[in-house]
């Protein structure tokens, strides 16, 4: 099975009968399975747990709001295997009242990034008609496109699809990026 943190692109899709509990699977472009994501019901904070299975063998992230049903939360990124502080995501939330904004940062707590969702306009279409046009994000660091995330066009599924950009310039860790990608289909997937 392939590692999901050396992939340079993957697919999320949402588990369509989930009675509580949110689930997503990771596949890489050979439609295999690479990750799982629960994302607990009834909680309140949320707690997102990324596995490399549906088994739940081996956890590989753990993300965790700071505080409790925050409108513009700061989510805690950390590799479940070493105990490691990967970064932080925080939405942006009066601004992703019209379009989804999020800041990143790093282990130590310095911005060094930003994802956006893809156009002001289209934004604002998509709230107006109820999400029937898909959304994409642009996730910038240092101002250079390192990541691409788009939805498929579905009603009832939702698909994710997330390239990395190898520019030889930036660097994202692989996990932050796994880690964004994760958080918009469960906090902005909530939307539609």
């Amino acid at each position: 099975m392939a590692d999901v943190f050396q992939l340079d692109g993957f697919t999320i899709r949402r588990k369509l009968f989930s009675l509580i509990d949110v689930k997503f699977h990771v596949y890489d472009s050979a439609e295999n399975v690479v990750g799982f994501c629960l994302l607990k019901g009834f909680k309140l904070k949320e707690d997102v747990r990324i596995f490399s299975g549906e088994d739940m063998g081996t956890q590989l992230l753990q993300i965790g709001a700071r505080s409790v049903i925050d409108f513009g939360a700061t989510y805690d990124v950390s590799d479940a295997r070493t105990g490691e502080r990967v970064g932080s995501l925080r939405r942006k939330g009066i601004k992703s009242i019209l379009r989804d904004e999020w800041h990143v940062f790093d282990a130590a707590g310095s911005q060094i990034g930003v994802i956006r969702e893809d156009h002001l306009g289209l934004a604002l279409l998509r709230r107006l008609l109820g999400g029937i046009i898909p959304q994409s994000y642009d996730f910038q660091v240092g101002g250079v496109e390192a990541m691409r995330i788009a939805q498929r066009f579905n009603p009832f599924i939702l698909k994710m699809d997330c390239s990395f950009r190898n520019t030889g310039t930036v660097f994202l860790d692989r996990r932050l990026g796994l880690a964004a990608a994760l958080l918009l289909c469960a906090i902005e997937g909530r939307q539609e």
